[in-house]
């Protein structure tokens, strides 16, 4: 398996060849291992579309593309992929805030962050604080994902972190936002650990949280 040819293939988002690839790949009864590292490629090449996303030559479209590409290869690689439970690096319970229904961004940092090795707990769009502890509370991630679009996002995100502090929960995750209002001083105000409005960065900002 040629892993650059790969990680091109996926950066260009030509998707018969990876696909093609792959199955090729699978068919010829690799280890563990050896799939890992075509997971790494494919990853690789996930980041290359992130950094043309960033340069304007790649659109939202493109994204979306990619990351349906992504959970197909995935798809491909799982039975050489050995037993998921061992390779899920983490929790992130996710979800688009209240009174948000933008879910583009969410979805593809969903598909990232799963084809990065987290098992995510998508909680949909328009999602209450209320929502987000209950979930925290039961399944005890590592991760709070709060996505929106919105400018009336910021306060939904706010009312989520301060209903984690009041529960008490919000010192066990780290919480990152994401979308098109949040900076730094939004990200400051609404207590969130980190802020991104890629959604390839905001799944390394998650690895290195559980490395």
């Amino acid at each position: 398996m040629n892993l650059e040819a790969l990680t091109k293939a996926v950066g260009e988002l030509d998707e018969e060849q990876v696909l093609a690839a792959l199955k090729e790949f699978v068919a010829a009864g690799p280890t563990e291992e050896e799939a890992q590292q075509v997971v790494a490629a494919c990853q690789a090449g996930m980041a290359i579309v992130g950094d043309l996303f960033e340069q304007g030559e790649y659109f939202v479209g493109d994204l979306i593309f990619a990351g349906e590409l992504l959970t197909n290869a995935i798809e491909i690689l799982k039975p050489v992929l050995g037993g998921t439970s061992s390779a899920k690096i983490g929790k992130i319970v996710l979800g688009t805030v209240a009174g948000d229904l933008h879910d583009i961004g969410k979805n593809i940092f969903k598909s990232m962050a799963e084809a990065a090795g987290f098992e995510v707990i998508d909680l949909g769009i328009d999602t209450p604080a209320a929502a987000f502890v209950e979930k925290v509370r039961e399944i005890k991630p590592e991760i709070v994902g709060m996505s929106g679009v919105l400018t009336l996002a910021l306060e939904a995100m706010k009312d989520t972190v301060d209903a984690l502090k009041a529960a008490g929960l919000r010192d066990s995750v780290k919480v990152i936002i994401g979308g098109n209002p949040v900076t730094k001083e939004a990200c400051e105000q609404i207590g969130a650990d980190a802020f991104t409005t890629n959604a390839a960065e905001g799944v390394k900002i998650c690895q290195r949280w559980v490395s």
